[in-house]
């Protein structure tokens, strides 16, 4: 491996943490600005809704969240050893894809038959 996959994970993680972070606070913010309001976000002409922005920055920080759980499962492959190793095919997954993706759990050939197959 020609990159230093665990610094890349940890640096993956620390900015994820942080983006997940504001997001919260961005939660925290919308609600407390109609707590108190009757404001009709429903039926206000202008722009997105405060459900809409309650949303959008839901979807985000399930995202994030889902992101730190594939860098905390990349960490453990890296303990134990499985790391850059396809879990489909059990071959190498190149240091390429690595270094683009350090989460990557299935060799290029793989992802590509996975993202080519029909979805049930």
């Amino acid at each position: 491996m020609t990159f230093d996959a665990r610094a890349a994970l940890l640096a993956k993680r620390a900015e994820t943490t942080q983006r997940l972070k504001g997001l919260d606070e961005s939660f925290a913010d919308i609600v407390e600005s109609v707590r108190d309001s009757n404001l009709d976000d429903e039926h206000d002409p202008e722009g997105s809704t405060v459900a809409v922005s309650r949303a959008q920055v839901a979807s985000l920080a399930q995202e994030g969240r889902q992101q730190l759980r594939e860098i905390e499962a990349a960490l453990r492959r890296l303990d134990d050893g499985a790391y850059g190793t396809c879990a489909r095919c059990g071959g190498p997954i190149g240091d390429a894809r690595l270094e683009a993706r350090p989460t990557a759990t299935l060799c290029i050939g793989c992802a590509q038959q996975e993202n080519a197959s029909p979805r049930r």
